[in-house]
């Protein structure tokens, strides 16, 4: 008896079906883990074996950190021009007495980032949400030729009026006030039309970073983001650090309903140190503009004077990172700098989810008798970041590390460490793999025990505020928390 015509065209379909499979398979093996970490490549790969179709698309969209040709070109031609321009000074060394690793370090954030260790700065930690908006306003009220702004988070709103209604206040009075702030950053906070309405209204030049806009052929990997925060104005003073330019509740009800705000910290400098702000700025600019801007090569004193809780004659180097970097700028910093450690690492990292490297680097640390101790909040914003740093407790606790949990309901979202008496690191980078490998990010290394000290009146801080979370109460916890911080933490190496 012979089968139907249906039946036999059905079968033909099967087998060309899975034959195809099979060469997805095959191809996917060979394709996927090329230029990417093994802990990357071998996600990517069961998304692909275990979710044929999902998987394929997930890694069509979201597979590559390739910024796009013309973008790539202009940041190399941005990065290969502050290279030649900082290449004919004559190299700066820490202080005497400084550990030998500090030498080393630096010279590696120049070979990756272009720019060198600068002398003589002044440094001002801040921590008051609204306070730091306001100070950045009264720097803008004084500008007399530019100012520079880069967020991820830009919103006009009750907080930062202060601020964008004094940028618009000096371009009306012929101050070149130029605004970068990434586009699917900002675009997601209520608002976000009356924002740009209200900037379109103004003197102000802005732009938005890595725009997705797949009708004018605006497109790429959506999650690859411009995450810096700086500004700077005139050459003469500079902010950079973890805060966006919102209010402190990110205009969601529900966190207003909860008392939801988030925690922040930023630093003001007056040295040197502002022009490599400044470069990194210009850098950008050019990259989404492609209009070369001047960023003068001397830092202007500023006549105003330093407040008094500055920390003075401090040694800094800035450090910008991102998908352009294939380098991982901060990532290298990072491990570099806790493995020099001896008796003390403070972290604080919102969203905590190292690679390999790092997560070695912080239990190395503390299982050679270093105290390392960790800030983080006690419940995440995020549900599956909150669960794949949740997946690395266990590790981190084993080892000997004190992870302090920040009360809820505030979010802890300031980003920096100190290692021993001897350096503090500031910026925008979280200690995971999304701020190492898909986001812009920029840092700033300090040096030296008067400006650690600050950082540690903060952390001391935190750490009075928080609980400490002890090995037996993690070891409690229900399986299927468990296994859902293990899928998590599976997620978040699809890079």
């Amino acid at each position: 008896m012979s089968l139907p015509d249906w039946a036999g065209s059905a079968g033909i379909v099967g087998s060309l079906v899975f034959l195809a499979g099979i060469v997805v398979n095959v191809v996917a093996i060979g394709a996927i883990p090329g230029n990417r970490k093994p802990s990357t490549g071998m996600a990517w790969l069961l998304a692909v074996l275990l979710l044929p179709g999902v998987g394929i698309v997930a890694f069509l969209f979201f597979g590559s950190t390739h910024i796009g040709s013309r973008r790539q070109k202009r940041l190399r031609e941005a990065t290969g021009a502050i290279a030649d321009a900082v290449a004919a000074l004559p190299e700066q060394l820490p202080p005497a007495g400084s550990p030998p690793y500090v030498t080393a370090v630096s010279r590696l954030n120049l070979r990756n980032g272009s720019l060198p260790l600068l002398l003589g700065n002044r440094a001002e930690v801040v921590t008051d949400y609204a306070g730091s908006i306001a100070l950045m306003a009264e720097e803008v009220e004084r500008a007399e030729r530019f100012v520079h702004v880069e967020f991820y988070i830009t919103a006009w709103d009750e907080v930062t009026d202060v601020l964008l209604s004094a940028m618009a206040a000096a371009a009306d009075r012929g101050v070149a006030v130029r605004l970068l702030l990434d586009h699917v950053g900002s675009r997601r906070l209520d608002g976000y039309r009356d924002l740009v309405r209200r900037l379109d209204a103004s003197g102000i030049e802005w732009r938005a970073m890595l725009p997705i806009q797949p009708l004018r052929r605006r497109w790429r990997r959506p999650d690859l983001r411009n995450h810096r925060k700086l500004l700077v104005v005139d050459g003469r003073v500079g902010f950079m650090g973890s805060q966006n330019l919102t209010e402190p509740c990110y205009h969601k009800p529900r966190n207003r309903a909860r008392g939801r705000e988030w925690v922040e910290l930023m630093v003001r400098l007056h040295g040197p140190v502002v022009h490599e702000l400044e470069a990194v700025f210009v850098s950008d600019w050019y990259t989404e503009t492609a209009e070369v801007l001047d960023a003068g090569t001397q830092w202007v004193p500023d006549a105003h004077g330093v407040a008094a809780e500055a920390v003075g004659d401090v040694p800094a180097q800035v450090v910008p990172s991102g998908p352009g970097f294939v380098t991982e700028n901060n990532l290298r910093m990072f491990t570099s700098l806790i493995y020099g450690a001896t008796h003390r690492v403070s972290l604080t990292s919102p969203y905590f989810v190292p690679d390999e490297s790092l997560l070695y680097a912080v239990t190395t640390a503390a299982q050679r008798g270093v105290a390392v101790e960790l800030f983080v909040s006690e419940v995440s914003d995020q549900f599956m970041v909150g669960h794949a740093q949740a997946s690395y407790y266990h590790a981190l606790l084993e080892a000997g590390v004190r992870i302090y949990l920040y009360p809820e309901p505030y979010v802890l979202h300031a980003k920096h460490f100190t290692i021993d008496d001897d350096v503090a690191v500031i910026g925008s980078s979280n200690m995971d793999m999304r701020s190492f490998s898909l986001n812009y990010e920029i840092s700033l290394m300090l040096l030296g025990e008067p400006v650690v000290a600050r950082l540690r009146e903060v952390e001391d801080t935190y750490r009075g505020l928080s609980r400490e979370l002890l090995a037996d109460e993690w070891d409690r916890r229900p399986a299927r928390l468990k296994y859902v911080d293990n899928v998590m933490r599976l997620t978040s190496a699809l890079q």
